[in-house]
């Protein structure tokens, strides 16, 4: 089975994590589950993170959104990532690690 963009963009985040040593799970989508709950949960440095991960064009829907914002409300980081945009990725694990170079 061939990997979707979105999944690719999954597995580029998965990488990158890793190699900052954090932490981070994927929750599995259910009927039980919360709704619009990002694709990866993560904590890096103390400071929680919430990934959602999209194809280049894909947009988050209102559910995400809203997940992402209480996130952000609750003190933690939330971010939308795609092909692009995994440098951002890189300059807040960056940040949080302690190297405040500009980026």
């Amino acid at each position: 089975m061939a990997a979707t963009p979105e999944s690719k963009v999954k597995d580029k985040v998965k990488k990158i994590l890793k190699e900052y040593g954090a932490y981070y799970a994927m929750p599995v989508a259910s009927g039980y589950g919360h709704a619009g709950i990002p694709d990866i949960l993560a904590c890096y440095k103390g400071q929680f993170l919430g990934i959602e991960c999209k194809a280049n064009g894909g947009k988050p829907t209102a559910l995400q959104l809203s997940s992402l914002k209480q996130i952000d409300d609750a003190g933690g980081v939330s971010m939308v990532i795609n092909e692009t945009s995994i440098p951002y990725l890189v300059a807040v694990l960056d940040f949080l690690k302690g190297d405040k170079r500009e980026h």
